[in-house]
């Protein structure tokens, strides 16, 4: 059964990304593309170490995040991660246990995000996407919700520069083209998931340039 949304998670979905939207102002689009239960797998890109609680604080579901373990080490810290929902993967070591629990998690009824490439942008451009989430939706039938993060001219957000984010039609598991759990066809499943959060990108991209123009 799914998880009910936490108080302290509710408290900072409302607290702490109005203070980050007063920072980076954000355009949302499609937010009710994200099903109201059901387990969904929220693919997206990652442009910035505020990007969990954009999310976070715009989809409507509480979210569930795998963070780089490191963070876990200051039990403060990671209490409050926890109690945020988020779990720690060991990055670059294919973490069967964070697998896992994404994997129970989505069993029941919850929503898991995942930045598909893995790690965040230093360029602001997108990286080549992971197999972990396309792995994750065929052990579990979950439809995938692409959704993309996206700062004017494809740069890294500074204090002030307005995101939009956008949410894409769901991805059905069956879409993902994935037969015999193979490795290519993991691979490919990742990079079809990338092909549809670039489709936001190149859209919302040449909103800010109509917007600019309109200036």
């Amino acid at each position: 059964m799914a998880k009910k949304k936490s108080a302290i998670y509710a408290l900072g979905q409302g607290l702490v990304s109005s203070t980050c939207r007063l920072i980076n102002p954000v355009t949302r689009k499609d937010m009710d593309k994200l099903p109201s239960d059901g387990p969904v797998l929220v693919c997206c890109n990652h442009i910035s170490y505020k990007d969990p609680i954009v999310l976070g604080g715009l989809l409507p579901r509480q979210l569930y995040f795998m963070a780089k373990e490191e963070l876990f080490r200051n039990a403060l810290v990671g209490g409050v991660l926890k109690a945020l929902g988020a779990f720690p993967v060991a990055r670059g070591k294919g973490d069967t246990a964070a697998m896992e629990t994404a994997r129970h998690l989505l069993e029941d009824g919850n929503v898991v995000a995942i930045f598909l490439e893995g790690t965040r942008s230093r360029t602001g451009k997108l990286l080549q996407p992971k197999s972990g989430a396309a792995i994750l939706a065929y052990q579990t039938k979950a439809p995938v919700l692409p959704v993309c993060i996206t700062c004017r001219d494809e740069k890294l957000p500074k204090a002030g520069s307005r995101l939009i984010v956008s949410c894409g039609d769901l991805i059905l598991p069956e879409e993902l083209g994935i037969e015999n759990g193979e490795n290519s066809e993991y691979r490919r499943a990742a990079r079809l998931i990338m092909d549809r959060i670039r489709a936001l990108r190149e859209r919302d991209l040449k909103d800010f340039d109509r917007k600019a123009g309109e200036e």
